[in-house]
Parts: C-alpha cells; sequence; structure tokens
C-alpha cells in the first residue's frame, strides 16, 4: 500500500476500514467470487469490478450488478454466503502498517471514527484483531444508514459522533465512492493506494 500522510491538521479524523486500516479486500474480493459462482452468476466478477463497489453496502451491490449485467440474482443468498466466507477468512486479515500508524499518532490529539460499508460485527473483528478498536470513539457502518457511500451521510454521522464540523474532519479513504462521499461532505481526504492487484483468478478448491 501506498499512504502520504497530510501534513495539515484536523479537529477529528474519519478513517474507512477495509482496504484503508485493514488488508481485507482481497479476502472480501475471494468471498463475493465464491458467492457470485454458487448462486450462478454468469458474469466475471473482475477485480477491477469489485474496487468499483468498494464501499456499498452487500444488498447494494447485488442489485448494481443485476442492472449492469441483465441478471435477476437474489442479493439475500449471495449476501449470506460471501459473509459467510468472509467471516471464516477474517481471523487472517493484517493491519495495513502506514494507515494504522497515522491513526495511533493523531489518536493522541484528536478524535476518531470509522465509516465502512461494512457490517458492524465484521468491521468491530477487523479493529480488534489488528488491536486498534480503542483508537475509535465513533463507528458507523453501512446498515445504520439509509444511503451509503457515495452519499455523504455515513460520514455526516462521523463527524456529529465525533461533536465536529464536516470541514473539519479528513477523510482517508481507499475507494472512489468513499472519497466522492467526502467530497459531497464538505470534507478534505487523503487516499490510500494499492500498490498491486490481486490476481483474479481463485481456484474454487481453496474456497
Amino acid at each position: 500500500m501506498r499512504f502520504i500522510a497530510p501534513t495539515s491538521e484536523y479537529a477529528g479524523y474519519i478513517f474507512d476500514c477495509d482496504g484503508t486500516l485493514v488488508e481485507s479486500m482481497p479476502l472480501h474480493f475471494r468471498a463475493w467470487r465464491h458467492a457470485l459462482r454458487a448462486h450462478g452468476a454468469s458474469f466475471e466478477f473482475s477485480w477491477q469490478l469489485f474496487v468499483s463497489r468498494a464501499g456499498m453496502p452487500l444488498e447494494t451491490t447485488v442489485l448494481e450488478l443485476n442492472a449492469q449485467f441483465g441478471t435477476q440474482l437474489d442479493p439475500a443468498p449471495i449476501v449470506a454466503a460471501q459473509r459467510a466466507l468472509y467471516r471464516s477468512l477474517l481471523p487472517g486479515v493484517q493491519a495495513i502498517a502506514p494507515v494504522v500508524e497515522f491513526a495511533r499518532r493523531v489518536a493522541a490529539r484528536a478524535p476518531l471514527a470509522v465509516a465502512s460499508g461494512g457490517h458492524r460485527e465484521e468491521v468491530e473483528a477487523s479493529l480488534r484483531n489488528v488491536g486498534i478498536a480503542e483508537l475509535f470513539s465513533c463507528v458507523v457502518t453501512g446498515s445504520e444508514v439509509l444511503r451509503g457511500k457515495p452519499d455523504p451521510e455515513i460520514l455526516l454521522r462521523c463527524a456529529d459522533g465525533l461533536r465536529l464540523p464536516p470541514d473539519q474532519c479528513l477523510v482517508i479513504e481507499d475507494g472512489e465512492l468513499g472519497i466522492e462521499a467526502a467530497r459531497r461532505a464538505g470534507m478534505d481526504w487523503v487516499r490510500v493506494e494499492a500498490l498491486a492487484e490481486v490476481l483474479a483468478e481463485e481456484d474454487d478448491a481453496t474456497v
């Protein structure tokens, strides 16, 4: 990962979780490919397709894929299968070291929040697994908002939780949808970039 820490100071910091604080995106991708194949998806779920929907609620992802490919996949069983496999892989999640180091540093002088499109149980487990749950005074997840990223609702909820005006918060994100949400919220943002693309091919026998 590549992350250039900002030099400006902010009153509060709002972090995405997957792909920003923890290297969970390959695990999510593997779980999505397995779930979609198991439920008869006729299209190839590529890494690029996956990344384009990073931060989107799981059910919305399936509906968006239906609209894009003209399919009629039922979101409920696909989401259940994706979540079950992802949770089985979750104990192996790793921290994204430069971002976590930055979070620890700024937590000494400012409040921190997490704004994730994921499920609360999984987000909190990820934070616990890499030993940073105590850094965040506010966590808002996708199931707790009416509109997911790129709508700014989740970020504005975090700003409210931190008791700060939106323009005094910095958003740390890896996904384009989250960055667009920051723009709409009137917040500054910094991107966490992946230096290498994850290989798309997964052997069914390893799932």
